[in-house]
């Protein structure tokens, strides 16, 4: 009886024992539990899709603050459009006009909703302002990664922009790594290159002399990779929204540390045991996006549920369930004494 539901904890409980993607999503909500409980559990959320702008970002920067994420993987779309949102250039409902119309207002449309092309340049205004503090391999010479990036970016916005934390914010706060395996593919990449360039005076001849960014993807998968095979006495989760790059990047670390174990290297090769994912993709299309957790076992990046796994799959679009399951649990989790109140 709905009268007997008090809060959302109550309701994902209530809906584990219905049907079809109810029953889906109150099972999440047991597994969610579970890799939140776990003492000494490295659980990774993979973030990819227009989920800032469809205005997840804070509750990802919620479940991050509670410090029961130990890393973030996403697009760089979609932590532009987080950063853009943390300095107080929202995202809008696209107005009733054609594209060509909205283009020529400067206006960017993400399906029903969008933002101004303008506050896209206020990222590339921060990147100025910030230059040498964001990028010291340009004194030091040492290549970064994305993740050294993002937590400086992540730094600046929590002492600019108090009060309004998103993805980035959060994730410096809290000294969580975030990752952005793709990262030349978006407007925060862009701007850092063209910056580059002016900087360097090669605007005359820039696809010849310019300058390239200092950046090393190979430096965040060793980071990533280290962490995860320092935690050797917890299980290794994973919190799915979305497919995509950060999902595939986050879980081939199984296959990375295995590559190095049969080449004679002393490391542990763990796979991940609990996972939950949130996307509407079926699996018949062949993309990573739609992808069960059970072809990961096949691929030996995740253990079968007959040898203890334990995986929920609700194919359902995120900002219909996300908000719910992530409240949910985190009221279960207080109820039980693990989160302060």
């Amino acid at each position: 009886m709905l009268s007997e539901v008090h809060d959302f904890d109550e309701m994902l409980a209530r809906m584990a024992r219905c049907s079809f993607q109810g029953r889906m999503l109150g099972r999440a909500a047991d597994v969610l539990e579970l890799m939140f409980s776990e003492e000494g559990a490295f659980v990774v959320l993979t973030i990819s899709g227009a989920m800032t702008v469809g205005q997840m970002g804070p509750v990802f920067a919620e479940l991050i603050r509670t410090g029961r994420v130990q890393a973030v993987v996403g697009t760089g779309a979609l932590l532009t459009h987080d950063v853009v949102e943390t300095m107080g250039f929202p995202h809008f409902e696209a107005p009733p006009w054609s594209d060509e119309e909205a283009r020529e207002a400067g206006v960017c449309r993400v399906f029903d909703s969008a933002e101004l092309e303008s506050s896209l340049e206020v990222f590339g205004q921060f990147v100025d302002d910030h230059w040498e503090a964001l990028l010291p391999a340009l004194t030091d010479g040492v290549p970064r990664g994305s993740t050294d990036f993002c937590r400086r970016v992540g730094e600046l916005l929590l002492r600019h922009y108090p009060g309004r934390t998103g993805i980035m914010a959060a994730c410096a706060e809290q000294g969580i790594p975030l990752y952005i395996p793709a990262f030349t593919d978006c407007e925060m990449a862009l701007n850092l290159q063209f910056r580059m360039i002016r900087r360097s005076g090669a605007v005359t001849d820039p696809l010849t002399s310019a300058p390239v960014v200092p950046f090393n993807g190979f430096v965040d998968l060793l980071d990533y990779t280290r962490r995860v095979e320092a935690h050797r006495d917890g299980q290794l989760c994973m919190f799915t929204v979305g497919g995509g790059v950060p999902r595939n990047w986050a879980q081939q670390v199984a296959p990375a540390l295995d590559t190095m174990h049969m080449n004679g290297v002393d490391v542990r090769v763990p796979v991940f045991s609990r996972a939950v994912r949130i996307c509407p993709d079926p699996p018949d299309w062949g993309h990573l996006s739609g992808c069960t957790y059970a072809e990961g076992v096949s691929w030996a990046k995740f253990a079968s549920e007959a040898k203890g796994g334990r995986y929920a799959e609700v194919m359902a679009d995120a900002t219909l369930v996300l908000p719910l399951l992530v409240k949910g649990v985190l009221e279960r989790l207080r109820k039980k004494g693990r989160l302060p109140a």
